[in-house]
């Protein structure tokens, strides 16, 4: 199985002053740690869509050499422009399934996305972790479930697709930075005190 992570890295992080995915953690950006996790021996690649000052972040991130990055010229309209965005690319190179990852969620644990994989490997068509009975990231989509993503309403996004197939849906062990996200200001001092 052919599987890609997508980390969704478009947004204008207005409450954080700026993009996410140039915040810093354990002397990486957001977007490069994210890459580094994402990209298992299983994952064959990772695709970085940007948006919002989408030349600045792909030059300053200091992502690995080996991550595309896909520019969502749409990312205003919502997350899930960048979704259909990685997509395309996904479904261009022959994908069989996708893990989609916001940026802002850059302490999930490299078991929790052992999981997520091992249980697409087992046959899900979506699998998701979940930590103090609460889904996390990243979620896996094996191609069956695409079009309904693409057709997920913009408000929804991504969740529509659990909500309307709960048949589909395999829930794995996630630890505690499955759920760890970054959208202020205090939520990164929490995180990361110096």
């Amino acid at each position: 199985m052919r599987i890609w992570s997508i980390i969704l890295a478009a947004g204008r992080g207005e409450r954080m002053g700026g993009p996410k995915a140039l915040l810093v953690a354990g002397g990486e950006s957001f977007l490069a740690r994210c890459a580094r996790l994402l990209h298992p021996a299983s994952v064959q690649s990772v695709v970085a869509v940007v948006g919002h000052e989408a030349e600045r972040v792909a030059r300053e991130a200091g992502l690995p050499a080996d991550v595309r990055v896909v520019t969502n010229a749409r990312y205003g309209e919502g997350m899930l422009t960048s979704i259909r965005a990685g997509l395309d690319a996904a479904e261009a190179a022959g994908a069989d399934a996708v893990l989609l990852h916001p940026v802002d969620h850059p302490l999930v644990e490299p078991e929790t996305v052992d999981h997520v994989v091992a249980a697409l490997l087992g046959g899900a068509v979506v699998a998701v972790p979940s930590y103090g009975g609460r889904r996390g990231h990243p979620g896996a989509f094996a191609r069956a479930a695409w079009p309904a993503l693409r057709s997920a309403p913009a408000q929804e996004g991504a969740r529509a697709v659990l909500t309307r197939h709960p048949e589909w849906v395999v829930h794995v062990e996630g630890g505690p930075g499955c759920r760890a996200g970054v959208n202020t200001p205090e939520d990164y001092k929490r995180l990361f005190k110096p």
